[in-house]
């Protein structure tokens, strides 16, 4: 049996509204995307949703909209994919990397210790004094995971810094608010909470994206920088209600989503909570038989704080009990058909941190510790019973022949 790593749940109502895209004349932003950002917004409860062309588009503008310049800080997780980092550096501004918890998610005290660093001119892993302004953190819910909010936020809060969510893994997933004890979405806590619907998310869109806020002035900023720095209106110039003129008010960027790809999206989101108990389901299966080999760790999971989406099911290895490394062991699965992934090496580690701005091995204990021993396990709501019960199957068989 052949299981890929990932397979898109797509059903005849995105193609029929695909199709209907292409008949319609209309391809690029229009009623479609504004529909699919009126239905994200209400879905999540936010006043704003502002879709666009990935979550990397989304992160970029939302750094943009709080004002970030050159020089100034934005403290990140080194536990993360590219585009969290990188979009800070499109600004000519500083990632401030931070370690994670065992989670996986950005670490409360780590956070403090480093801003209280930078505040008190102290050096922090791979940056010396003086410092530039301290501007935005970017918590990352990895896999879908809900970070420590109530924590983040209030370290934000005490510091005077803004909070920009990569909430790329996670929608839908959710926290207990610790006031109310409601269950809040992830990516709403904060002051823009940013989206990913590339075509492996918990929805897609192919490639796509949304930022959201409560923050009427912030969403027309990303608003516009979305397509060119045009006026609000410019998407509608070529409507009957619309007008031809329109005015460049900044310097913007090409980051509009199509309504081809909101077509998709309007009927994956109908979705999404369906999807969501899918993978649920699935990690409880693969939890439930690998809690009983002591060389296999299933991800945490608390379900009376956190709600997970289960974008990643990712399983650590422990070393120590197995006469193979992490390599094999994927490799092993692979020869029978199971594809799995590796979310993913710190950034610190990636050559282009370590040259700019001499970060290595050492600075980040905990990032660099669990990542060795991590395997991301297929978790898509196509998966057939047959596949799940295959995976299951074939991750104990390799594990029990290589135990010490």
């Amino acid at each position: 049996m052949k299981i890929p790593y990932f397979r898109a749940a797509l059903s005849d109502a995105e193609i029929a509204e695909v199709t209907d895209t292409l008949r319609s004349g209309w391809l690029t932003t229009g009623p479609k995307v504004k529909r699919f950002e009126s239905l994200f917004a209400e879905t999540v409860g936010v006043r704003h949703a502002i879709a666009v062309n990935s979550c990397t588009a989304a992160l970029h503008l939302a750094l943009e909209a709080v004002g970030l310049k050159q020089n100034d800080l934005v403290v990140v997780p080194t536990m993360t994919f590219a585009a969290t980092a990188e979009v800070v550096r499109y600004f000519d501004a500083t990632s401030v990397f931070v370690d994670c918890s065992y989670d996986f998610n950005m670490d409360p005290d780590y956070l403090e210790t480093t801003i209280l660093n930078v505040r008190n001119s102290k050096p922090v892993a791979g940056l010396k004094p003086p410092y530039g302004r301290l501007k935005a953190i970017i918590p990352m819910h990895y896999g879908g995971y809900c970070c420590d909010m109530h924590a983040i936020n209030q370290i934000a809060a005490n510091h005077g810094v803004d909070i920009i969510e990569d909430a790329a893994h996670a929608f839908p997933a959710y926290f207990r608010s610790n006031i109310t004890n409601d269950w809040v979405h992830a990516g709403t806590s904060s002051r823009i909470g940013c989206f990913s619907f590339y075509a492996n998310k918990c929805i897609t869109t192919g490639e796509g994206g949304m930022a959201v806020t409560d923050d009427e002035q912030i969403a027309e900023r990303i608003r516009i920088m979305s397509l060119h720095g045009m006026n609000n209106d410019a998407w509608k110039r070529f409507t009957a209600q619309g007008s031809w003129y329109y005015e460049i008010v900044a310097p913007g960027f090409k980051y509009n989503m199509t309504d081809i790809a909101a077509a998709i999206g309007l009927h994956q989101i109908k979705q999404a909570e369906e999807f969501r108990i899918s993978r649920q389901k699935i990690a409880e299966r693969y939890t439930e038989r690998f809690k009983q080999l002591s060389a296999l760790e299933p991800p945490p999971n608390d379900p009376q704080t956190r709600i997970h989406s289960w974008h990643l099911y990712a399983l650590r290895l422990n070393l120590d009990q197995l006469t193979i490394d992490r390599a094999v062991f994927i490799e092993k699965l692979k020869e029978r058909g199971v594809s799995c992934s590796v979310h993913w090496m710190p950034l610190h580690l990636h050559p282009y941190y370590r040259q700019t701005f001499g970060l290595g091995e050492g600075m980040f204990p905990i990032a660099e510790r669990e990542w060795r021993r991590l395997v991301s396990l297929p978790i898509y709501p196509s998966m057939t019973e047959d596949e799940i019960d295959y995976v299951i199957e074939v991750v104990q068989d390799v594990t029990e022949r290589f135990s010490k």
